[in-house]
């Protein structure tokens, strides 16, 4: 979090609104999340939210750099044992995100508002984006390693194909919420995967 204040009290107020403002977007979704609303959620006058975010914008990309937080130990915990397969971590957290649709519909339209790069949230999505392609390029790396993957992929190039994957699900799935998210990333991962009668010619 970059907080606009120096001191411990400021900042774990702000800590206390992005959970408040968390809480009203899974309650309420993205267009009936406002500042007025997350205002009174936290018992502040508008203007005293505004003292901690100056705009709705910076207010909500703490939100979803919560949740990554969130999501981002539950990985670090999870990778350590290894029994864990991350196709299915990602398909179990794609599920968890369609519990909350309000939060898919924060992710799809402050992500494509912050293409601008004058948008408060557009330096959270671009360092959010390369993160994220780390990651997924070190998951797909583990994946090759343990022989799931061909060794020819290329695990930076299928990290960017994942991440607008699943980008794009997320859009489709607005539209049309009876689609399948995790379904369709487990289809993902089954046709680049190495099939079992084909490990030994790689």
């Amino acid at each position: 979090m970059r907080p606009n204040s120096k001191y411990p009290k400021g900042v774990a107020k702000q800590a206390e609104l992005v959970d408040v403002a968390l809480q009203v977007v899974a309650e309420h979704g993205y267009n009936g999340a406002t500042i007025g609303e997350v205002a009174e959620a936290a018992n502040l006058s508008r203007a005293g939210l505004l003292h901690h975010f100056h705009k709705k914008e910076e207010l909500f990309a703490e939100v979803l750099r919560r949740r990554d937080d969130l999501v981002t130990d539950a990985w670090v915990q999870q990778r350590e044992s290894p029994s864990v397969d991350p196709a299915e971590f990602i398909a179990n957290l794609i599920r968890e995100n369609a519990k909350v649709p309000g939060l898919v519909q924060l992710f799809a339209r402050l992500s494509a508002e912050a293409t601008d790069p004058a948008n408060p949230a557009h330096e959270f999505f671009a360092d959010r984006y390369q993160q994220n392609k780390a990651a997924s390029s070190a998951l797909l790396a583990d994946m090759q390693s343990s022989g799931r993957l061909a060794a020819t992929l290329d695990p930076d190039k299928f990290a960017v194909i994942l991440a607008a994957l699943q980008d794009g699900l997320q859009i489709r799935w607005l539209y049309d919420p009876s689609i399948d998210m995790a379904e369709l990333i487990g289809d993902f991962f089954e046709a680049i995967a190495i099939q079992p009668n084909q490990g030994g010619r790689d």
